[in-house]
């Protein structure tokens, strides 16, 4: 039973804690090891370091341990504050290089913070002091807060290492990564390794290859997934849903091109904005030219290209296009983060009072698609600007504030779940960013709702009112699945592989047991595949049982093994995955089953 002072204690000073003291643990095991920092993070914390040596996973057990050692002994956390030079002075005689500059950038620039990094590790309130804290001997740059002893530190366990540029500069050096979680509880703790062992089970990565779905090839390059036909089809089942969705609600597709001028971005802000752009293509005799990692600015074109009425709005215009981006090697990860990203992109022109009504629509599909995949739990983060950095954003503040306004008043009166994101929203506006929790409890950002009345302004969008006035539209940006790469790998990671009938690209594996059952499973097959379903023909010189555990691995919905006896009986022998029980029914009862599991989508 916790106490009431484990209670007060909030599970992420708990966990900054732990950071320091896997640095202390580190410290004394490597005396001469040099210092960067160790933030928080989701379910733990990090901290980055440059050893001697080094440090490898088989050394993780032996630096745990000397945690444990210290933590036992309650040594106290200890806060004390510098002047900048005398700080300086305190870390240059401890060598501890990486902490010298931080404090210069502090002295000189007011902040220790740079792009890319979450906070600064000084108390940005006193820019003349630095605050260090002292756990026994050993000492840190640090803001804090920090528990009050070692005691009070909570369940941990080191878990992986990954190298790390410091401060996430390729140009620096390459520090050791030391990942770790902590909770407040050994109960809690077991719980989140049990969910990360499931975890293994379901990465899609590993799946991906399995169920022959998708690949990343070296020679393409890094974060530029190709798609085997099983991966195709099942991103165009997913993307026809939306497509289908959205078009029933008046939605309008458009086709747009991959590359642009850099002219464009010039108008939209991304130039001075967007940090992930491509180098530009100079072509000679011509203006640059840019790969594009966003459609906002082409849509924005289209719409500009021809004079627009009172009567024209709303206008909702959608494509599933393909972007890119230059995301950092070391944060590419199979599908969940790719440099080619496919977006189902939507930009609603609509008039100041249509506003609600449009969002209101958006928000019904996204509950539809959130039922659909069973993604039962979700909650909204309203994400809004940093007032104290205003500089991070286009557009007049009263607009924002309406914007902002107006987002928190839907979701209120829907009665979601949700929580304020300051600091979270897009350069151009605020928006609503909806957060679901897979089947193991994972949670995943998806869909996102932009309210944007910035861009119309720097795009001169205009209509005619019913009074003859010219004025501008308000733009609502709406991306459903986020990018199709990315839902795809939660998707695979969700269902575990295992998708419901409607989704599965191959919906029935015919097992013909030999050679002499051949024909009459392509015959039975061929009426299945007249009737729209996906069948799938074993027709290898293989076992039967071979064949069985085959579609069993791939994960195929439904089995029919075609021997002696299904040639002489007008019934079908149905394995269903997952289960033992083999169902004895006519072709006709099969294939109404499948076709109301299909149209229902379960």
């Amino acid at each position: 039973m916790s106490t009431n002072r484990e209670s007060a204690i909030s599970l992420e000073t708990m966990r900054h804690s732990t950071a320091h003291l896997l640095a202390a643990a580190v410290m004394e095991l490597f005396p001469t090891v040099k210092l960067g920092v160790g933030p928080v993070v989701e379910n733990g914390f990090y901290y980055d370091l440059l050893a001697p040596e080094p440090i490898t996973e088989a050394q993780l057990s032996k630096i745990e341990k000397r945690m444990r050692e210290i933590k036992n002994r309650g040594e106290a956390f200890r806060r004390e504050e510098l002047p900048i030079d005398g700080a300086i002075v305190f870390f240059k005689e401890r060598q501890q290089d990486f902490k010298v500059e931080l404090l210069n950038d502090l002295k000189t620039k007011g902040t220790t913070k740079i792009k890319g990094e979450e906070a600064s590790e000084v108390d940005p309130t006193k820019p003349a002091i630095a605050s260090v804290y002292h756990t026994g001997k050993f000492v840190d740059l640090c803001r804090g807060p920090h528990v009050a002893t070692t005691a009070e530190i909570g369940a941990f366990k080191l878990n992986k290492i990954a190298g790390a540029y410091w401060r996430g500069n390729e140009k620096n050096p390459q520090l050791t990564r030391i990942y770790g979680l902590a909770f407040r509880t050994e109960a809690e703790l077991a719980e989140h390794l049990k969910m990360l062992e499931e975890a293994k089970l379901r990465d899609h990565r590993k799946l991906g290859k399995d169920l022959e779905l998708f690949t990343i090839i070296d020679e393409v390059g890094p974060g530029l997934p190709l798609f085997y036909p099983k991966g195709a089809l099942l991103r165009r089942l997913v993307e026809n849903y939306i497509g289908e969705l959205q078009e029933r609600r008046g939605y309008l597709p458009i086709w747009i091109p991959h590359i642009t001028k850099g002219k464009l971005y010039e108008i939209s802000g991304h130039l001075q904005k967007f940090d992930a752009l491509y180098p530009p293509m100079r072509l000679e005799g011509e203006e640059s030219y840019y790969l594009k990692p966003m459609n906002c600015p082409h849509f924005m074109m289209l719409y500009r290209s021809e004079p627009h009425s009172y009567r024209d709005l709303p206008l909702r215009y959608v494509c599933t296009t393909t972007n890119y981006r230059h995301e950092k090697s070391g944060e590419l990860s199979g599908l969940t983060r790719v440099r080619s990203l496919t977006q189902d992109d939507c930009h609603v022109f609509a008039a100041p009072a249509q506003i609600e009504g449009e969002i209101n629509l958006m928000l019904d599909m996204i509950a539809e698609v959130y039922e659909t995949f069973q993604f039962k739990n979700f909650w909204v983060r309203i994400s809004t600007a940093d007032p104290e950095h205003p500089e991070k954003y286009i557009g007049d503040r009263k607009v924002w504030r309406e914007a902002e306004a107006a987002l928190s008043r839907l979701i209120a009166g829907r009665g979601w779940k949700h929580e304020l994101g300051v600091g979270e929203a897009a350069f151009y506006g605020p928006k609503l960013d909806f957060m679901a929790k897979d089947v193991i409890g994972r949670e995943w950002q998806l869909s996102t709702i932009q309210l944007d009345m910035n861009l119309p302004e720097r795009f001169e969008l205009e209509y005619v009112d019913a009074d003859g006035a010219k004025k501008r539209p308000v733009v609502i940006h709406r991306a459903i699945l986020g990018s199709t790469e990315r839902f795809l790998g939660i998707l695979i990671e969700h269902y575990a592989g295992a998708f419901p009938t409607w989704l599965a690209p191959v919906q029935v594996a015919l097992v013909p047991v030999g050679e002499a059952h051949f024909d009459f499973a392509r015959k039975l097959g061929e009426k299945i595949t007249a009737a729209g379903i996906r069948v799938q023909l074993d027709s290898s010189s293989e076992t039967v049982g071979y064949k069985i555990r085959k579609a069993e691995k791939q994960k195929v919905p439904y089995m029919l093994v075609v021997g002696d006896k299904e040639m002489k009986s007008k019934s079908l022998m149905v394995r269903l995955r997952g289960e033992k029980e083999v169902k004895k029914m006519a072709l006709t009862s099969f294939l109404k089953r499948l076709k109301t599991e299909i149209e229902t989508k379960k």
